[in-house]
Formats: structure tokens, C-alpha cells, sequence
């Protein structure tokens, strides 16, 4: 088998991630172990695994949260290691990301043949872990932004609608899809939420937020991120300031 696959094992039991880094190495694996979400955040940023073994028990940032923050940048295989087998569980990993789902305890064979299985699956290449502009700097690893090193503070919805844009980094993101992946399926019409929140993120972000260089409108379609800037600045600098709902 390819001795280039790096495996990244997140688990906050100390025993399971050595029985796991010992039969990844017995089978020509390299490993990366994590005991916390935020660890494992980090390591996938820096090291770009080819596929996550993931405990959703974890302290702090649990294995859901892992799925989510790896799915705003990685496409990368995420197999989960779980004792939850309830059906709402499995559904909800699922549904987030994860490409499949073993219960504890397992067997290495199905384990491994599960692996395999998902690293078939997976189609390279992922998208960048961080995005960056002339004036600051979104990772989408550790969900947040950073300008002149110094995080810049966000609100959930703000830092959801950045990230957004921020995948779909030069391309349109329309009005409905955006309120949907924000706000829930339940929204679509709502453009008014849009013009609140785009109007704050640009006083927080736009070195001229009156002319915006990053946050670009396409009116009467939606808005796309362009990290190389807009020349002159682009449409859309006071989009409103009442009617947002958090």
C-alpha cells in the first residue's frame, strides 16, 4: 500500500490513540494524534491528513464541532469512533460531514477496511485552511479572523456568513443560499437580514467599508469574496443598518 497516507486520530483516551497509531504504523500508515478538538483542528491545518479517525466524546470542542470546523475548508475522510449509537447520533455526524460512522468497540479489519474504503472515496484537492487578503487574514480552521495577527471579534452569525463567502472564495453566493446556510432552510427572502450583517462584517473588515474592496455586492443576486480586492472598490458600502435578526 502507498506509505504516504498520514492519518490524524483524534481521541481523548490515551489508550485508544496508541492502539490506534500502533496498528496504523503496523499497516504502513503515518499518525497524528489529537486528545482535543482544538488539537486537532491545529493539526489538520498544518499537516493536511489524508483521512480523520474521530472520537465525537471529547473535552471542549466535541467530535461534531471537529466535523463542522474541518468541513468549512477540507474535504478530507472523516471516519467517526463512537460509543453513541443512537440513530439521531449517527444522522446528525452524518449530515455534518462525516463520511462514515463505526461503534465502539470494533474490530481493526472492519476498521481498516472502512478506511480504505473512505480514502477511495475521497477526491483531492481540498480547499486552503486559511485565506488570506492585503488587510487580514480568515481561517476557516480555527473560525476566525485574524488582521495584523490580532483576532478581530465577530459575532456567530457574522463569522458564518465570512465563512461562507470564504469558501466560495471569487464565486457568487446568492441571497437565498447564503440566509439558507446561515439562517436555516426556513429562510430565503429574507435580504434584509443580508444587508444588516454585510454592513457590520464591512466596518469590521474593509479598510473603506463605504467602498468595499472584499465584500462585493452583485445586486439583486448576492455577494461574492474576492481576497485579491476589488479595484476602486466595489458596490454596496451602506446596505442598511436596522431589521438584522440574530
Amino acid at each position: 500500500m502507498d506509505t504516504t497516507h498520514h492519518i490524524l486520530v483524534v481521541d481523548d483516551d490515551p489508550r485508544i490513540r496508541k492502539t490506534l497509531e500502533v496498528n496504523l504504523r503496523a499497516r504502513g500508515y503515518t499518525a497524528d494524534l489529537a486528545g482535543t478538538g482544538e488539537a486537532a483542528l491545529r493539526l489538520a491545518a498544518r499537516h493536511h491528513p489524508d483521512l480523520v479517525l474521530l472520537d465525537l466524546g471529547l473535552p471542549g470542542l466535541d467530535g461534531l464541532d471537529v466535523v463542522r470546523g474541518l468541513r468549512g475548508w477540507s474535504g478530507v475522510p472523516i471516519v467517526v469512533l463512537s460509543g453513541r449509537d443512537t440513530e439521531a447520533t449517527k444522522v446528525r455526524a452524518l449530515d455534518l460531514g462525516a463520511d462514515d460512522y463505526v461503534i465502539k468497540p470494533f474490530g481493526m479489519d472492519e476498521l481498516f477496511a472502512r478506511v480504505r474504503a473512505a480514502m477511495r472515496r475521497s477526491t483531492p484537492p481540498e480547499e486552503q485552511a486559511v485565506v488570506e487578503t492585503a488587510d487580514f487574514t480568515v481561517d476557516l480552521a480555527t473560525k476566525q479572523v485574524l488582521r495584523a495577527g490580532t483576532r478581530v471579534r465577530l459575532t456567530p452569525r457574522q463569522w458564518h456568513i465570512v465563512e461562507v463567502l470564504a469558501r466560495e472564495a471569487g464565486r457568487l453566493v446568492t441571497y437565498e443560499h447564503l440566509l439558507r446556510e446561515v439562517w436555516g432552510p426556513a429562510y430565503g427572502r429574507e435580504t434584509n437580514y443580508l444587508r444588516v450583517f454585510m454592513t457590520q462584517i464591512r466596518q469590521r473588515l474593509e479598510p473603506d467599508p463605504p467602498r468595499p474592496r472584499y465584500f462585493i455586492t452583485d445586486p439583486g443576486l448576492g455577494y461574492r469574496f474576492l481576497p485579491s480586492g476589488a479595484a476602486g472598490g466595489g458596490l454596496g458600502g451602506a446596505e442598511g443598518a436596522r431589521g438584522g435578526r440574530e
